[in-house]
């Protein structure tokens, strides 16, 4: 029983030491969520993600009728891909086979992914890029150590090394760089649940129904009790 008991323990300690050795503190982005900043992360995406990164959950027509986007703006400036189609799921520009003929593995569909890891975590993993040159793509991620994707990022933030050395400044002050990272999480946000705004825009009307169904309730109840007084 004692071997059980210091087995276990040391299990503990080192799984502790494990985590503690990655651990990374996740930081929130700031932003309002709304339709004028999902639109704003959409057009940010498409223009720095979607080459490698496709939204399958998400038709482009939904742009349209959640986000208010014009069908000409959508049709030019969202659907990159050769094959799109405007009734289907968002599609990357680069094939399966020429990302990991590039990067070693193709590029994950980012469908749902601030539903599976947070939006802290997205956000974090963004903004944690360092330089490294033992890296065949040049980068590394603090979040995702050995991660294959490249800082697409990089020409907004700069270069930095992992002790946080500027070694290029990025064409983008810090507070704007993060504004436009946060947009980016506020549009993988929608993908994550892209009812949400139509649910928002549904809920007065459906509390209202409830408010009155209730009252209607109420006045059947007296109704009902009265009788039963007499």
């Amino acid at each position: 029983m004692r071997k059980v008991w210091i087995g276990l323990l040391v299990a503990i300690l080192f799984a502790g030491n494990v985590s503690l050795a990655r651990a990374v503190t996740l930081t929130a982005p700031q932003y309002v969520f709304n339709k004028a900043t999902v639109r704003e992360g959409t057009l940010l995406f498409m223009d720095h993600c979607s080459a490698c990164h496709s939204i399958h959950s998400l038709r482009y027509e939904r742009l349209e009728t959640d986000l208010g986007m014009p069908k000409a703006q959508i049709i030019k400036s969202i659907m990159l891909s050769s094959n799109a189609n405007f009734l289907e799921g968002m599609r990357p520009t680069m094939t399966q086979a020429d990302a990991k003929a590039w990067f070693g593995i193709a590029a994950p569909d980012l469908s749902h992914i601030v539903r599976a890891e947070g939006q802290r975590w997205v956000y974090t993993y963004l903004t944690s890029f360092y330089w490294d040159p033992k890296r065949p793509s040049g980068w590394n991620n603090r979040v995702v150590p050995a991660v294959a994707m490249p800082d697409v990022l990089a020409p907004w933030e700069g270069i930095y090394s992992k002790n946080g050395q500027v070694l290029h400044r990025g064409r983008l002050t810090p507070a704007a760089y993060h504004r436009k990272v946060a947009d980016i999480v506020a549009f993988l946000r929608y993908t994550s649940d892209p009812s949400y705004f139509k649910r928002h825009n549904l809920g007065p009307y459906v509390l209202g129904s409830l408010i009155i169904l209730s009252l209607l309730a109420y006045l059947l109840k007296r109704n009902y009790w009265r009788d039963v007084h007499k």
